[in-house]
């Protein structure tokens, strides 16, 4: 698979206790240095099989995926948002001709403020997706619309590949 240039993806290792096989990946967006979380935006994407079928995955197929971006404090009061950033994960599954059934995740904004010897950094916001879902059919569409997601969470929709970011206050990740 390629993935636009303003994504770096690496296989990583795969949690050995959520199915008998397990496929990992991590997505960074405009990472300063290969392998480390990018300050824009970062996700991964984990594909589970098991042919024990577990019930609640309803198939013998998972895949599970988790996308975060840092934001403006003032887009991180949107009372939308959270609604706004999972129906991006649905558009791009739906956009990519994805199949997929027995979807679940959470959709969670942060607000921080600093204290004691942090009280001069900056107010902070953060999105935060996890989800969940059965795939049907070919997988690459499902791997494609989880890197458009992680792309859009950092403020890059299709087709902005190349274009700066401004304005964006980033978090710094502990």
């Amino acid at each position: 698979m390629t993935f636009r240039p303003d994504l770096t993806v690496r296989e990583i290792p795969a949690p050995g206790s959520l199915a008998p096989d397990a496929f990992a990946l991590a997505g960074d967006v405009r990472p300063a240095v290969d392998g480390v979380d990018s300050e824009y935006g970062t996700g991964r994407l984990i594909l589970l099989h098991d042919d024990d079928e577990p019930d609640p995955w309803n198939g013998a197929w998972r895949i599970v995926c988790f996308a975060q971006a840092p934001l403006e404090p003032e887009i991180g009061t949107d009372p939308l948002l959270a609604g706004v950033a999972w129906s991006w994960l649905v558009d791009a599954l739906e956009a990519r001709g994805a199949r997929f059934h027995s979807v679940s995740g959470t959709a969670t904004k942060t607000l921080s403020k600093g204290f004691g010897s942090l009280a001069d950094e900056p107010d902070g916001a953060q999105i935060e997706l996890r989800a969940s879902w059965s795939p049907e059919g070919e997988l690459t569409a499902h791997v494609q619309a989880w890197a458009e997601l992680v792309c859009m969470l950092a403020g890059l929709p299709p087709g902005s590949e190349g274009i700066a970011v401004f304005g964006a206050h980033r978090m710094a990740r502990g």
